[in-house]
């Protein structure tokens, strides 16, 4: 009875997609029967598999069309995909079978979307070597050619992290960590925020899950500002528009975990301080604008948001350090609307988005609606997209076969979030670059020649040197000189990794000219010292002088970075110095740099206990807690091996999450030993108003009234506010917690945070 409920729920889940498919558009009777093709042979092919949860593995094809469909806005190509997205990669259909039942564009998106095959990967197997980084960039590529691809991807992450709850501990943070790594800032690049702001929540969940449950509460206990904001504010504004013949649409919300989260950690502000936790967006129909020209469509939905504007911000006092024109300057994704922060009756400052139903829809959708538009429009001659101009920038990177897989993500991610700046040329040509940019970027963006021979600019009349940074709606003049290179020195001065690519090739070039020279004499050193010249030997030479590359290495020895004198340590032809051995075990003692009371960060332990509980099969591996987030007992923690040492993390440590995002084989399940006692060198940062006694009294809690050692303690003042940083040993993560809750009571404490 069970399979005929199971097998009933399938069908009536297909049918809603069919529903939910002419509900966008119209869908031909051809349409229609191919979409039942794709979902007769994924449910054929998928028909003895189930998923972790325990449901047959179809429900989830199923989810991921549905997912197109109604939270981007595709049709049925997508459909289709998505029905057959985990066909080629799961079963024994391949991907000429489909490209004959369903056309090249079929089996090219379902290819873009099917994870690369282990066995096909002509890679080195190194520390360099990560089959997701490979994954990452077939997807790309894939994307490049046909955006469908990255949509899919995005929607069959969306359905995994929706049903990640059936995985275990280590698998859960694997995924979370890969979601926050890529897919994340793909969403938001291309303006998917919906999709972006589900995905920010379920990670935290994984990642984060303290934290996540405290602000969520918070969030809940809102409701009755909520339903008092309707009633002095939102209504009010209907009325206004109302009376002033407007046609639109009002939708409000309240910030999500994730976001309220971000927004703490990042301004340092407590929850009830949070401006935008409640928003309202007012979406406008303009019926006039039908059959205009998109230029005077688009200047009449600017005159009509400007007018709304002016009315709400008539009654209610803006914040007009919070306005923002995203209309006259669209982001870099297609994003626009008029955003501006009001004071509401209530005394709680209310965030107001004023956009038109077409601006709307790109928000919603993002790229994919400028897409659809073009495919429903194929005859109309549409203006290129600055997402599309983004995918034909990458793309060429992401080719080069000179650079590894982990190289290329990270450049890719690098854009991913980055504002962007707009700079004019001499000739009043704009140029857009990402903010923090220098001269020596915009040098380089212009020209590799131009940025070769950089030697400053003159901005906006003003010579300034290379590695000045660039503001919005500066004129740059590049001043050259044929006499200057790049030098590595150059690589400090850039932001943007095609300035970086450039300086390290010219370099790269420069040194292989010294290769011949090297070789020479190494051959003369061997020769001197009777010394056979083996591949053996060099292998040596590289992993002595930590050298990964000859080119390196050989332009070292010519340029006598490495001596003959640091040759013959290499292969032990010097004669040592002699050594008090005996001393060894007692060196500590006697180090400057030891003095004091400091308890190590395994007193209370024998030397060869660990504090971490981890599995049999890494038993033999030394554990060691991250200096990068300094986990202290309580700390939700997972391991990652290093070399032949298990580094301990924080679930939601930054470091963590790429490692995890890029080498999943690599995480290990890791806990605290319950019942130990160890120190653990932790810090926190204190912000107050500067008075007498601040720090006598800060010093008592540490000592006197919580007993803990500390290492080290700066306090410095300016305009009478105190910034300190103290580093101190803890216990465990309560004793971390009472400590930051004790200091924060204070008087004149503004803000207590961990390090």
């Amino acid at each position: 009875m069970e399979e005929i409920n199971e097998e009933q729920l399938v069908q009536q889940r297909y049918e809603e997609l069919i529903e939910a498919c002419k509900s966008i558009r119209d869908v031909s009777a051809e349409e229609e029967r191919n979409i039942f093709r794709a979902f007769t042979i994924a449910r054929n092919a998928h028909a003895d598999t189930r998923r972790k949860s325990g449901e047959l593995y179809i429900f989830h094809p199923l989810a991921v069309a549905m997912i197109a469909v109604k939270e981007v806005g595709l049709g049925p190509i997508a459909v289709i995909c998505a029905l057959l997205h985990d066909v080629v990669e799961d079963t024994d259909i391949g991907l000429d079978t489909l490209r004959t039942i369903f056309g090249d564009r079929v089996a090219r998106i379902v290819d873009g979307v099917t994870k690369i095959d282990k066995a096909t990967m002509i890679a080195e197997q190194n520390d360099d070597f990560s089959s997701q980084a490979e994954n990452y960039r077939k997807i790309l590529l894939a994307m490049c050619d046909d955006a469908y691809v990255i949509f899919l991807k995005l929607c069959d992450r969306l359905h995994n992290m929706r049903t990640l709850g059936s995985m275990k501990d280590t698998k859960k943070l694997a995924i979370s960590s890969e979601t926050q790594y890529l897919y994340i800032p793909l969403a938001h690049r291309l303006g998917l925020y919906g999709i972006k702001t589900e995905l920010d929540d379920i990670c935290m969940q994984y990642t984060n899950p303290d934290k996540y449950a405290e602000i969520s509460d918070q969030i809940s206990k809102t409701v009755g500002t909520e339903l008092k904001l309707k009633e002095c504010f939102t209504n009010p504004i209907r009325k206004m528009l109302d009376d002033n013949g407007f046609h639109y649409t009002i939708k409000t919300r309240v910030k999500s975990v994730y976001s309220c989260w971000k927004k703490m950690e990042n301004k340092g502000v407590p929850f009830d301080e949070i401006f935008d936790l409640y928003a309202m967006r007012i979406i406008l129909d303009l019926p006039q604008t039908e059959g205009l020209k998109m230029e005077e469509v688009r200047k009449i939905e600017k005159e009509e948001c400007f007018k709304v504007y002016a009315l709400i911000t008539g009654p209610f006092r803006p914040q007009p350090a919070r306005f923002r024109d995203w209309i006259s300057v669209p982001k870099n994704n297609g994003y626009e609307s008029l955003h501006t922060t009001v004071m509401s009756p209530i005394g709680r400052w209310v965030e107001v988005q004023i956009r038109t139903q077409r601006m709307d829809n790109i928000a919603e959708k993002g790229m994919a609606a400028h897409f659809l538009y073009k495919e429903a429009h194929p005859d109309e001659v549409v203006e290129q997209s600055p997402v599309e101009e983004w995918l034909q920038q990458i793309r060429t990177s992401l080719e080069d076969p000179n650079k590894n897989a982990l190289d290329l993500v990270e450049e890719f991610k690098e854009n991913l979030y980055t504002k962007e700046i707009y700079i004019f040329t001499p000739k009043g040509e704009t140029i857009t670059m990402p903010s923090r940019s220098t001269v020596l970027d915009f040098a380089y963006a212009i020209h590799s020649q131009l940025g070769e021979h950089c030697i400053g600019a003159k901005v906006n009349a003003r010579v300034v040197p290379i590695g000045y940074r660039l503001h919005s709606g500066e004129q740059v003049q590049v001043l050259t000189s044929h006499k200057t290179f790049p030098e590595e020195s150059w690589l400090d001065e850039v932001q943007t990794q095609r300035a970086k690519d450039h300086i390290k090739d010219f370099i790269r070039n420069q040194k292989k000219s010294f290769r011949k020279e090297g070789v020479k004499k190494l051959h003369d050193f061997y020769k001197k010292h009777n010394i056979k010249n083996t591949p053996e030997r060099t292998a040596r030479l590289k992993l002595y002088f930590n050298e990964d590359s000859e080119i390196e290495l050989y332009y070292r020895i010519a340029k006598d970075i490495i001596t003959e004198e640091d040759l013959m340590e290499c292969f032990h032809l010097a004669q040592s110095e002699p050594q008090m051995l005996f001393l060894k075990p007692y060196e500590e003692l006697f180090d400057s740099s030891n003095t004091g009371k400091t308890p190590s960060i395994t007193e209370g332990m024998t030397p060869t206990t660990s504090p971490f509980l981890i599995d049999s099969d890494h038993a033999s591996f030394e554990t060691q807690t991250a200096n990068c987030c300094k986990p202290v007992q309580g700390d939700r923690v997972i391991g990652i091996v290093t070399g032949n040492k298990i580094m301990v993390h924080r679930t939601n440590c930054p470091n963590a999450i790429n490692a995890m995002a890029s080498h999943e084989d690599r995480i290990v399940r890791t806990r605290w030993r319950p019942g130990e006692k160890i120190a653990f060198l932790t810090g926190i940062t204190i912000t107050a108003i500067d008075r007498k006694g601040l720090l006598q009294e800060i010093t008592g809690i540490i000592s006197d009234e919580l007993d803990l050692n500390m290492r080290a303690i700066t306090l410095e003042t300016s305009e009478g506010v105190a910034r300190g940083l103290l580093m101190l040993y803890v216990n465990n993560i309560k004793d971390l917690d009472q400590l930051i809750e004790r200091i924060k009571v204070l008087k004149g404490v503004e803000e207590v945070q961990r390090v």
